[in-house]
């Protein structure tokens, strides 16, 4: 659901594959990186203090950017490179209450 304004507000919940935390970290860093071309921001970047997982807050101005962020090439690329050692991630799109 968008906001009024018409933006998305999402919060992923990264998990890292054990011994690849190092590597999990630097691909979050690299896709992150790519979210202005689609008009995205990163709010909040949060680790777990277990150092397996993150939370982001992120926010796009309309659905149209989130959708074109999940295609991006570079995005995929990325993610190929990582293989087996790529993070989970779970996205929930969230409101304010």
């Amino acid at each position: 659901m968008a906001d009024r304004d018409g933006a998305l507000t999402l919060v992923a919940i990264v998990e890292f594959a054990v011994g690849a935390e190092t590597a999990g970290q630097r691909y979050e860093d690299a896709v992150l990186a790519l979210l202005g071309r689609h008009g995205g921001h990163l709010e909040r970047r949060l680790h777990g203090t277990d150092g397996q997982a993150e939370v982001h807050v992120i926010r796009f101005d309309g659905r149209a950017g989130y959708d074109s962020f999940l295609a991006d090439a570079d995005r995929a690329a990325l993610r190929t490179a990582l293989g087996e050692a790529a993070p989970t991630t779970r996205v929930i799109e969230v409101r304010e209450a």
